[in-house]
């Protein structure tokens, strides 16, 4: 009776070793092959090379789990073969929207510092706006750069919205808004007069 108790728990312990080696190494070798596929030919010139090697390591990994669990149990071996087949398939259907994700996540961590210059410099273009508006010595002076029926300004006031919301929204197209508003700036300080200052 203690024979077949240690000779269950060692099976049990082979088919959860395997089980989990097989079925991880078969999805990861499948979601590679898969995004390099969905990647396209362009992508990468050394593509047939990296996919026979994506191919080869996966294999490396899968039948060697796969035989050692087949030898302590036919029973294991089938079932595991099973598992490997639906760890395929599911990796198979789920590589487009994981790539996708790990693209938006790559996308966004590369985002991040162009978003926080690009906010330093938002609240500078507003600070230097907001001088024509509350400073009474510049109102005097520049009473243009308030003036909304000038196309130079409406060009600054349409561009400080659109950098606003896309600032709101943490949109992608926040940091060329934030220049296409200095620019505006730029150009209505130029066409009153104002002498041109370092940013």
């Amino acid at each position: 009776m203690a024979a077949i108790a240690e000779s269950l728990f060692q099976g049990a312990w082979v088919l959860l070793l395997c089980g989990s080696v097989l079925v991880v190494s078969v999805a990861a070798t499948v979601f590679q092959v898969r995004r390099r596929a969905l990647a396209g030919p362009d992508a990468d010139p050394e593509r047939p090379d990296q996919l026979f090697w994506d191919l080869f390591m996966g294999s490396a990994v899968a039948l060697p789990a796969l035989l050692i669990s087949t030898l302590s149990s036919a029973w294991a071996g089938l079932f595991l073969t099973g598992a490997a087949v639906a760890s395929g398939v599911a990796a198979y259907r789920g590589s487009p929207r994981l790539a996708a994700w790990l693209s938006k996540r790559r996308q966004r961590r590369e985002y991040a510092p162009l978003y926080t210059a690009a906010q330093a410099e938002h609240t500078m273009l507003l600070e230097r706006w907001r001088r024509y508006e509350l400073d009474p010595a510049y109102c005097i002076d520049y009473p243009a750069m308030t003036d909304v029926r000038l196309p130079q300004t409406a060009e600054v006031i349409k561009a400080m919205r659109e950098a606003e919301q896309l600032r709101a929204a943490r949109h992608q197209g926040y940091p060329p808004a934030v220049d296409r508003f200095g620019r505006a700036l730029a150009a209505a300080e130029k066409a009153v007069g104002i002498p041109v200052r370092g940013h």
